[in-house]
């Protein structure tokens, strides 16, 4: 709807609906293939723990945007996200020379099912990551909700070498010190890590710990068991079907924001 003037003139509705552009606050570069990076937050801005939203700048006079997990909990007064480099990818290829005091694109709607109100209610939450796969639990695990509604929260990370895992090992220590939720994580927050392209405490892929019951062996625990519980998986797309058809398998049912269920996927990057 247009405003009127005092003198009768309309005057057109500010745009509300595309993105808003926010302010690069802090750039991290973890290895030559991932960084993170920090932006403001706008104060009308709203989320769920888990969600995505889509980040971009402008290439050639257009927009460019794709689906990023927000890596910060809903309660922050800023936004993080983790991202992979791709040599020649239209948005990463210059989103990994952004400084701090840049502008970005920030969409306007938050979305997703990696969200706890997805999940129905048992004792344990496995969140199941590779790569970058790991920036919606980044969120997660450091929402005081998660830790109310379940008594066991696992979060399972795959890299293809060591020097991958920095950030989750990094994010991990600082929630357990976090002054905020540190005390919820103690005997809750356990964080379980595996290489697959070099000698490490652990190797292997995500969903060959699944199989060969050595997960569940390393953590103490009884393999997937739809009584006691959820899962969330994020991560490439084949890792995504694999760790979808063991838990099914397993008998655990898919859900959904509408209709909660054992376990939910990313879907953002599916399909």
């Amino acid at each position: 709807m247009n405003a009127i003037t005092p003198d009768g003139a309309a005057v057109p509705a500010a745009k509300t609906t595309g993105p808003t552009l926010e302010t690069v606050l802090e750039v991290r570069h973890w290895t030559d293939r991932l960084f993170q990076f920090r932006i403001t937050r706008p104060a009308s801005f709203r989320f769920r723990s888990g969600e995505f939203v889509m980040i971009g700048l402008e290439v050639n006079g257009k927009p460019l945007l794709r689906a990023y997990s927000i890596a910060s909990p809903s309660w922050d007064e800023a936004l993080d996200f983790y991202s992979i480099k791709v040599e020649d990818g239209p948005l990463t290829s210059r989103l990994q020379l952004i400084k701090p005091g840049d502008q970005v694109m920030l969409g306007r709607k938050p979305t997703g099912t990696l969200v706890l109100d997805a999940l129905t209610p048992a004792r344990r939450l496995y969140m199941l990551s590779t790569g970058t796969g790991i920036a919606p639990f980044a969120s997660l695990i450091r929402d005081p909700d998660t830790y109310e509604r379940f008594e066991d929260v696992i979060l399972v990370h795959g890299c293809r070498q060591a020097a991958e895992l920095a950030y989750g090992e990094e994010l991990v220590r600082q929630t357990r010190e976090d002054p905020l939720v540190g005390e919820m994580t103690a005997g809750k927050l356990r964080h379980i890590t595996t290489v697959t392209q070099e000698a490490g405490p652990r190797t292997g892929r995500v969903t060959t710990l699944i199989e060969t019951g050595k997960l569940f062996e390393d953590l103490g625990v009884p393999p997937f068991d739809p009584a006691n519980d959820r899962a969330m998986i994020c991560g490439s797309m084949a890792m995504i079907n694999d760790t979808k058809a063991l838990l099914e398998k397993a008998g655990l049912h898919e859900g959904a924001v509408s209709e909660p269920g054992q376990f939910v996927i990313e879907r953002a990057f599916v399909g």
